[in-house]
């Protein structure tokens, strides 16, 4: 009875991890921005210069959503000369995104109808 009661408190223990987890990862992409960012990404790998072009925003402010989505683990990035390149390296991360999004551009247009 005690094993099955350890068992028990384990499961319990490995799904709170598991829910920890989502939830990062839930508000790291809480913001538009980052998902633009995904969004722009999910076509291959950029550069700073080549995202603000599809993102418009200031230098600074992509360079911190960058960092944060690069810190969750959700991009990667090189150097090449003085040029840094991101690319996506979560792709459970993408799959998410389009899910949701494609989700909610369904049921937008089914209001509109």
């Amino acid at each position: 009875m005690a094993t099955l009661a350890r068992k028990r408190r384990q499961a319990e223990q490995d799904s709170d991890e598991v829910y920890q987890l989502a939830a990062e990862m839930f508000r790291v992409m809480a913001a538009p921005m980052r998902l633009k960012i995904i969004r722009a990404l999910c076509d291959g790998e950029r550069n700073v210069t080549q995202l603000l072009e599809l993102v418009p925003t200031t230098q600074p402010n992509m360079s911190q959503h960058l960092n944060v989505l690069h810190n969750a683990g959700i991009i990667g990035r090189r150097r090449e000369g003085v040029q840094i390149y991101y690319r996506i390296i979560n792709d459970r991360v993408v799959t998410l995104c389009r899910a949701v999004c494609t989700q909610i551009a369904i049921e937008a247009d089914l209001q509109h109808a």
